[in-house]
């Protein structure tokens, strides 16, 4: 071989080698695996009931450690004011009107449309292992059950609430006993703390491969029950079982995230936080301060909630997003940090986020959003929110220099009025 061709050759093996060395250095960034994403959803929890919300005496340090690290949203909300029609908006990715979803239903049996396709399907299809923890209020007849809609393991219960302990009446009721994967079980301890453990043994035996876990915790929902310890410790409280109750959920989320520091999954999972509706206050002694109104009402106390959305590394945390956002677009936020293109068939309601989050889009995904329960119903543009009340008319507000809802503007500004009403009545 002639000096010119060896030296062609010794430069071609320096290519080479150098292209091997960077992608066994670099490969795992080019050619990493999918994102775990986590759905974590409190039960009828407060708006002013966790310190990341600015509460002065409900303590939440994982949470508030959680919002550090992530975005906090200003001006979220979910689909519903009441828990399953809220579930299958965040579960569907659509306003959940479209499929008749609109009420909790008279009994367990009455399900989300099983046509629809749920983001557990989406995900299963693409790779993804999928687990359910907790309460679930999508129905109880056997084709609305988690496993046959597209999760792959369920450890929790079918109706819409039970006890936080183990005990005979509860663990016979078909809507609240304990179940996994279908088989009727019971538990040892707090719910709420069973409710993590279960989580993190997923995470454990599943963290080479990515997975999707919805764990929809039933605190701080009714009956108000906690163990005999966290209630010392808010001895003198005066919302004591609540404060107990909180801090127990809040205990078994750090306990999820400690397990994805430890597997060191915590930079490539997409952690989303936030309630299913607004407080019933007079139940379980939540706060919704400053927003007017409560669970089951069209009122910002109903349907606006903790939202934080974090994914270390990815998205750059201790922020707040000011624009107006929904629950059904974890849907769409989800599948875009999946690389998974959006379901065809039925179009999603939902945006996704990731743009915002990660800074690459400003202002607000949505000029407005609906809302609508039996004859209640609401819609917003912009800062204004238009109100309808059954038996008692309509209401306009200024969230912007109104958030508290006292001041009705309809006939100070019929025209902005009459644009939000005929928008609501198209809608329906």
């Amino acid at each position: 071989m002639n000096m010119k061709k060896y030296s062609k050759f010794i430069g071609v093996v320096i290519v080479i080698s150098a292209l091997a060395i960077f992608s066994f250095r670099f490969g795992e960034k080019t050619t990493s695996k999918k994102p775990n994403i986590i759905i974590i959803l409190a039960d009828d929890a407060g708006y002013n009931d966790f310190g990341f919300m600015g509460s002065p005496d409900i303590k939440t340090l994982n949470l508030d450690q959680l919002a550090i690290n992530g975005v906090r949203f200003a001006d979220a909300h979910v689909t519903s004011t009441v828990c399953s029609p809220s579930r299958a908006g965040l579960m569907s990715g659509r306003y959940q009107q479209r499929f008749g979803h609109e009420c909790n239903g008279p009994t367990g049996l009455d399900g989300m449309d099983t046509t629809e396709t749920t983001l557990a399907s989406v995900l299963k299809r693409n790779g993804y292992t999928t687990a359910a923890f907790g309460k679930w209020h999508l129905g109880s007849a056997p084709s609305f059950h988690p496993n046959k809609r597209g999760f792959d393991y369920f450890y929790g219960f079918l109706g819409g609430a039970r006890n936080y302990f183990s005990n005979a009446k509860a663990d016979k009721a078909e809507d609240c006993a304990m179940q996994e994967n279908g088989t009727y079980t019971t538990f040892d301890g707090y719910l709420t703390d069973v409710l993590g453990d279960k989580t993190v043994d997923f995470i454990r035996k599943n963290k080479e491969n990515p997975f999707f876990i919805y764990l929809a915790y039933n605190a701080v929902h009714t009956p108000m029950e906690a163990t005999e310890a966290d209630l010392k410790r808010f001895e003198g409280h005066p919302r004591q079982m609540l404060a107990a109750m909180t801090w127990a959920m809040d205990r078994s989320i750090g306990n999820v995230l400690d397990e994805l520091k430890k597997d060191n999954l915590l930079e490539n999972t997409l952690i989303f936080f936030l309630s299913d509706n607004g407080g019933p206050t007079t139940h379980n002694t939540s706060s919704n301060y400053p927003l007017k109104g409560v669970k089951g009402k069209e009122f910002e106390g109903g349907k606006r909630v903790p939202f934080v959305v974090s994914w270390n590394g990815k998205i750059k945390g201790s922020r707040q997003f000011n624009g107006l956002v929904s629950s059904f677009d974890i849907f769409a936020t989800a599948l875009d940090a999946a690389n998974i293109q959006q379901p065809t068939g039925k179009p999603l309601d939902g945006t996704s986020l990731l743009p915002y989050l990660q800074e690459l889009k400003s202002g607000s995904p949505y000029d407005g959003l609906f809302w609508r329960k039996d004859n209640d119903a609401a819609v917003r543009d912009g800062s204004y929110e238009l109100i309808r009340v059954d038996n008692l008319g309509y209401r306009l507000y200024n969230l912007q220099n109104d958030l508290g809802e006292t001041h009705d503007l309809q006939y100070l500004d019929t025209i902005q009025f009459n644009k939000m009403k005929n928008a609501l009545e198209k809608w329906e």
